[in-house]
Parts: C-alpha cells; sequence; structure tokens
C-alpha cells in the first residue's frame, strides 16, 4: 500500500515537509513538557500543602504516597527535557524547589496499588 502525503502538503519539496513535520514534532514536545511542569508543580504543592498541616494519624502513609507521586512527576519532566535537548536539570531542581527527599526517589520503580 502506498502512502501519499495529505494534499495541503502535496506542493512542497520533499525537504519542505520534513520541515513541517519537525516544527508539528517540536511543537508536541514542547506542549508535554509545560504540562509535566505543571504536573510536577501540583504535585510539589500537595507535598508542601500536608508538611503544613497539624500532625495526623495516617500522615506519614499520606506523606509517602505524596513524595513518590512528585518523584514520578519529576521523573518524567526530567526525562522529557532531556528529550527537548535540555541537559542540565540542576536549575530545574533550584526554580521548582524540588526537595531532596524527591530527589532521592527519581527512578525507583513501585507496584501500583489499585
Amino acid at each position: 500500500m502506498a502512502l501519499r502525503p495529505p494534499r495541503s502538503l502535496a506542493g512542497l519539496t520533499r525537504e519542505a515537509r520534513w520541515n513541517v513535520l519537525d516544527y508539528e514534532i517540536l511543537q508536541q514536545k514542547a506542549q508535554t513538557l509545560g504540562t509535566l511542569g505543571r504536573q510536577v508543580e501540583q504535585a510539589l504543592a500537595a507535598l508542601r500543602a500536608l508538611d503544613a498541616e497539624a500532625d495526623e494519624v495516617d500522615r506519614d502513609a499520606r506523606r509517602s504516597a505524596l513524595l513518590d507521586e512528585a518523584a514520578e512527576r519529576v521523573w518524567a519532566f526530567m526525562i522529557q527535557r532531556e528529550l527537548c535537548g535540555l541537559r542540565h536539570w540542576e536549575a530545574v531542581v533550584r526554580d521548582y524547589g524540588i526537595p531532596r527527599e524527591v530527589l532521592n526517589r527519581l527512578g525507583q520503580v513501585r507496584p501500583k496499588t489499585a
């Protein structure tokens, strides 16, 4: 089966079609990076909110779950940054205020609870 480019691209040269595709890929990478950045902010805000609350009976279990969630979000964000060619993450740690406890959990595989 032969594939044909969309009619909107039919008049473009092969190089121009690749440029359009490259642009779309870069746009998708940037959008994903922004989404993941917001998820990191939300996960860290939830962790900080719990730390600001008064003592609870179930606090340690909830905090551990929030640390795991934040680590998972930060890990995904770091991977997406690398895919975008952004290699240095020290500034991200500083700018987002990512705690050492979260960084220590990056990349750990944990079983999902049902």
